[in-house]
C-alpha cells in the first residue's frame, strides 16, 4: 500500500497539472515533443518536492543541489516544473514556449532561465556536465567546508543520452572517482525518433553501469512509493546511483501512449483533448493551474527559504575559517588579489623553450596565488606541462588538484564545464590541438553559456613532425576561429606565453584555449622589440620599419621567428618592413578600429601573413594585395625542420613573397 502522501488527490492533480502544461505548451508552439514531460512527471514532482535541495527565490543559491535535465528536448518538463515550483518563469512564459524572445527556449539555456544550471540539448552532454557539477561539490566539501558543500547533483536522462558515447567516458570516470553525490534518473521508455529502441539499442544498461561501479536500482515511473524509496536509497549510497525508471512517453494520450508519434511534435488537437478529457480535465480549457495545485507546489518557496537560512547561519559561523574565508574570497567569480605578481619573465639568454614548457611554468606560479585552479589532462600530462607539482592527484573519493581523466577528451571538455559551474573554481585542461575535434562539443556549449574554462592545446602545427598528419592540426585553427565567444591564443615566444595565461585567467566571459608548440622557440629581446604584453590587444607591432612603411610581415605562434628574420633581410635592402604578432584574431577584434588600423594602417596593402596552419580567414587582414603562406593540405611524417623547410615556413620564403609583391 502506497504511504498515505502519495495517495493525496493533491499528489496526483500535480503530477498531471505537470504533464498538462507540458502538452499545452507544445501544441501551442506547434514544435516541441510532449511525451516525455508526460511520463517524467511522477519523477520530477518527487524530485522538486521531497529530494531536491533548492530554493526557488534565489536559483543561485551555492548551497542548492544542482538539476540538470539532460535530455534536453523534454524542455516543456522543467519549464512547468520551475513555474509551479515558485521560479521567475510565468504561465504567460510557458504560453510562450519556443518563441522569441522567451524564457522558454526549445531547449534549456543557462544564463536564460532560472533555474536552468546548464545548456542541454546535444545529447549525453547533460549527463557529462553533470560528472563535473558532482566533482567540484566533492572538491568544494572536502577542501573547504563538508557541511557547506554537501550538495548533490541530480539529472533526468533519456535513451539518447546514455546511448551518446560522452556518457560512456564520463560515467566511467564518474565510477571510478565514486563519486556518491551523482544521482541519474534514467527514462527507461523503450522509444526513439525512428520507432523502437530495439531498432538500435539493447544492451543491459543496468549491467554496463554496475561494470561502471555505480549503485543500480530499477523502479516502475508511476510507481511514486518506488521513486521515493530509489532516491533514499541512491543519497546514502556511496557510490554514484543510477535509478532506472521505466516509463511510458506520453502517458495518458489514448492514441500516442507508447509511441514515437508522442516525441517530436505535438499530440495534435484532437489527441490531446482525449488526453484531458483521460485526466478528468476539460478539453477546452488550456495551461490550467488548479488553485490547490498552486498553493501544493508552491510549498519549495517555503521549504527553499528555511533550508537556505540554515546554510547562511552555517557559513556566518564558518566565515573565519581561513578554507572558507579564501573561498568566500573568489566565490562571486573575482580574482584572488595578487594573482599575477609572481609570473617569470624569460630573456633571450634562457635560449629557445617551447611554449608547452613555458605554460607548465606559468601553471606553477599561477597556482600558488589561486587555491582553486584545478588541473587536468587526457593521459597528457607529462607532455601538455599541466601538472600542478606538489598537488595531490583526484582519487577515488579524494578529490585533488591535478586531475587525470584518462583517454577520454570529449568528457573532459564536459566535465569542464561542470566544474566551471562550481562557484570559485578555475579549471583548466591540455590534449594536443589535434584532439580538439573530440572536445568540440563541450567547447561551443561553453562558449555558448558563457564558461571560462582554459584549454592547454599543446603539438600546435605540422611541428608535431614524425608522429604525421594524424596529429598534426592544420585546419583547427580556421576552424576554432570561427565559433563566437571561444578565445583562440596561439603564443609566438615565452613573454608571449606568459601573457597568454594572464589573458586566460583574467577572461572570465567565455573559454580561452591556448594553443602552444612541441618544439622551442627563440625568446624575443624585449628590450629592443615591442612588448609582451601587446597580446592583451590580440595583436601589436612586435617590430616597427626603418623609414617609410612598405612592407608588412604578419605571424603568430613558431612563425614570427621567421618574420623577424625576414624583416632582417628586407630592412637590409631599404625595404621599411613592420613585423606584426597577431596571436588572438578574437582579442585583436575587440580592439578599437583606430588601434587596429594603427597596427595595420590600410595605407600599407603589402602584406604576407605566415601560420603553419589552414590560410582559410587570412583575407581579412592581408587583403586583395597580400599573400598567406600556409598549408593547402595535410601534413606529413617526418622531423619537424624537414616539414618547415618542406612547406615553406621559412624566412628565405617569406622573404621571396614580400619581394614578388613589390615587384
Amino acid at each position: 500500500m502506497l504511504p498515505k502522501e502519495f495517495t493525496a488527490p493533491i499528489v496526483k492533480e500535480s503530477i498531471n497539472t505537470i504533464r498538462l502544461l507540458a502538452a499545452d505548451a507544445v501544441e501551442k508552439a506547434n514544435s516541441g515533443h510532449p511525451g516525455t514531460p508526460m511520463e517524467a512527471a511522477p519523477i520530477a514532482y518527487l524530485l522538486f518536492n521531497r529530494h531536491l535541495r533548492h530554493n526557488p527565490a534565489n536559483p543561485n543559491w551555492a548551497g542548492r543541489d544542482r538539476f540538470v535535465l539532460s535530455c534536453g528536448h523534454a524542455s516543456a518538463l522543467i519549464y512547468s516544473m520551475l513555474h509551479l515550483s515558485g521560479y521567475d518563469l510565468s504561465l504567460d512564459d510557458l504560453r510562450n514556449f519556443r518563441q522569441a524572445g522567451s524564457k522558454t527556449p526549445g531547449h534549456p539555456e543557462f544564463g536564460h532561465t532560472p533555474g536552468v544550471e546548464t545548456t542541454t540539448g546535444p545529447l549525453g552532454q547533460g549527463v557529462a556536465v553533470a560528472v563535473g557539477m558532482a566533482m567540484g561539490a566533492q572538491f568544494l566539501a572536502q577542501q573547504v567546508d563538508v557541511e557547506l558543500f554537501d550538495y548533490r547533483t541530480w539529472v533526468i536522462c533519456s535513451d539518447g543520452d546514455l546511448m551518446e558515447g560522452v556518457s560512456s567516458e564520463a560515467s566511467s570516470l564518474a565510477g571510478h572517482l565514486k563519486l556518491g553525490n551523482l544521482n541519474y534518473i534514467y527514462l527507461d521508455n523503450k522509444i526513439t525518433i525512428e520507432g523502437d529502441t530495439s531498432l538500435a539499442f539493447s544492451e543491459d544498461v543496468g549491467t554496463r553501469y554496475l561494470a561502471y561501479g555505480w549503485h543500480v536500482q530499477r523502479v516502475e515511473g508511476e510507481n511514486l512509493a518506488e521513486i521515493d524509496t530509489a532516491m533514499e536509497r541512491a543519497k546514502n549510497d556511496s557510490r554514484p546511483s543510477l535509478i532506472i525508471a521505466r516509463t511510458h512517453i506520453g502517458i495518458g494520450a489514448p492514441n500516442k501512449h507508447d509511441s514515437h508519434e508522442a516525441h517530436g511534435a505535438p499530440l495534435g488537437a484532437d489527441e490531446l483533448a482525449l488526453t484531458k478529457l483521460a485526466y478528468g480535465r476539460d478539453p477546452k480549457e488550456c495551461f490550467v493551474v488548479p488553485e490547490g495545485v498552486a498553493e501544493h507546489m508552491r510549498g519549495s518557496l517555503a521549504r527553499g527559504a528555511e533550508e537556505e537560512a540554515v546554510w547562511n547561519k552555517q557559513l556566518t559561523l564558518k566565515k573565519s575559517i581561513p578554507a572558507v574565508a579564501a573561498w568566500l574570497d573568489v566565490a562571486d567569480g573575482e580574482l584572488p588579489a595578487g594573482w599575477g605578481t609572481e609570473l617569470p619573465v624569460f630573456t633571450p639568454a634562457d635560449g629557445a623553450k617551447a611554449t608547452r614548457q613555458v605554460s607548465g611554468a606559468v601553471i606553477q606560479a599561477l597556482a600558488k596565488k589561486i587555491p582553486l585552479l584545478l588541473g587536468g589532462s587526457a593521459d597528457l600530462a607529462p607532455s601538455n606541462n599541466t601538472e600542478i607539482k606538489g598537488a595531490t592527484s583526484w582519487l577515488p573519493g579524494k578529490s585533488g588538484r591535478n586531475i587525470h581523466y584518462g583517454i577520454r577528451e570529449h568528457a573532459m571538455g564536459s566535465i569542464m564545464n561542470g566544474l566551471t559551474h562550481t562557484p570559485g573554481i578555475i579549471p583548466f585542461a591540455g590534449t594536443f590541438f589535434v584532439f580538439a575535434d573530440y572536445m568540440r562539443p563541450p567547447i561551443r556549449l561553453a562558449a555558448m553559456m558563457g564558461l571560462a574554462p582554459i584549454y592547454v592545446m599543446t603539438h600546435d602545427s605540422i611541428g608535431l613532425g614524425e608522429d604525421g598528419p594524424t596529429h598534426q592540426p592544420v585546419e583547427h585553427l580556421a576552424s576554432l576561429r570561427a565559433m563566437p565567444n571561444l578565445t583562440v591564443i596561439r603564443p609566438a615566444d615565452a613573454n608571449e606565453t606568459v601573457e597568454a595565461w594572464k589573458a586566460a585567467i583574467a577572461n572570465r566571459k567565455g573559454p580561452t584555449m591556448l594553443v602552444l608548440t612541441r618544439q622551442g622557440l627563440p625568446t624575443v629581446d624585449r628590450a629592443v622589440y615591442g612588448a609582451a604584453s601587446g597580446l592583451q590587444q590580440g595583436g601589436y607591432v612586435l617590430a616597427a620599419e626603418e623609414g617609410e612603411l612598405q612592407m608588412i610581415l604578419i605571424a603568430t605562434g613558431s612563425e614570427v621567428q621567421h618574420a623577424m628574420a625576414a624583416r632582417a633581410a628586407l630592412q637590409a635592402d631599404g625595404i621599411g618592413t613592420r613585423v606584426v604578432s597577431l596571436p588572438s584574431w578574437e582579442l585583436f577584434e575587440t580592439q578599437a578600429q583606430a588601434y587596429r588600423d594603427a597596427v595595420l594602417p590600410p595605407a600599407c596593402t603589402k602584406r604576407v601573413a605566415m601560420e603553419a596552419a589552414s590560410t582559410f580567414g587570412w583575407e581579412r587582414y592581408i587583403g586583395c594585395a597580400g599573400t598567406v603562406i600556409g598549408m593547402t593540405s595535410y601534413g606529413a611524417s617526418a622531423p619537424a625542420g624537414e616539414l618547415m623547410v618542406r612547406f615553406g615556413f621559412t624566412a628565405e620564403h617569406m622573404i621571396s613573397e614580400a619581394k614578388a609583391l613589390l615587384g
